[in-house]
């Protein structure tokens, strides 16, 4: 289940509300998107194997984290390197550049187009 959208990770793509299957987070104006509906969390992991900034954490649950556990501690998560670890066991390495050969990140790639077009070069 979803438990930590990284604040200080989030580059605000949006991304994780384009591919989650059913509408855990929504977008904000101007601000990082917000884990709205957690139960309704699936577990698929998608959102963290599409985040582009490595700033989300699934855990392997299918029901909220306890109070008071390191599974929704990001200073713990992120000093064990948790955060993106699904996105890198799928074998989808950070530094892939959008558009080469090792982008297989489609939304953040089109999700960057949109942005270039909406600000210019």
């Amino acid at each position: 289940m979803i438990e930590v959208l990284s604040g200080d990770r989030c580059v605000d793509c949006d991304i994780c509300v384009e591919v989650c299957p059913t509408n855990v987070f929504d977008a904000v104006a101007d601000d990082h998107p917000v884990i709205a509906r957690q139960a309704d969390c699936q577990t698929c992991f998608l959102c963290e194997a599409y985040c582009p900034a490595d700033a989300l954490f699934v855990a392997p649950l299918s029901d909220p984290a306890p109070p008071g556990s390191g599974l929704t501690d990001e200073a713990a998560l992120a000093a064990a390197g948790r955060f993106g670890e699904y996105r890198r066991w799928l074998g989808w390495g950070k530094g892939r550049t959008p558009g080469s050969s090792r982008d297989e990140n489609r939304f953040f790639t089109a999700r960057l187009r949109a942005l270039q077009e909406e600000t210019g070069p």
